[in-house]
């Protein structure tokens, strides 16, 4: 009954003491871009990007009037 036991704590810390066999690394570009970016992209890229952040924001400014008239319909 013993050697059962040591077998199995034996089985439970040999990856413990092993360490870990997966190893991580980090992915940094250590070198330029392969394929440089045209003025074209660029612009399409922060188009987006600027219509993402402030699109939501832009909508709800807009439609203000009609969100007030919603609320106080809905609390008399």
């Amino acid at each position: 009954m013993s050697g059962f036991l040591r077998g199995i704590a034996r089985i439970r810390t040999a990856p413990v003491l092993r360490g870990s066999t997966i190893t991580q690394r980090a992915n940094i570009a250590s070198r330029p871009a392969k394929d440089a970016l045209g003025p074209a992209e660029t612009t399409v890229g922060l188009a987006m990007f600027s219509f993402a952040i402030l699109g939501p924001a832009g909508w709800v400014l807009a439609n203000l009037e009609n969100y007030k008239k919603r609320d106080s319909a809905a609390s008399e």
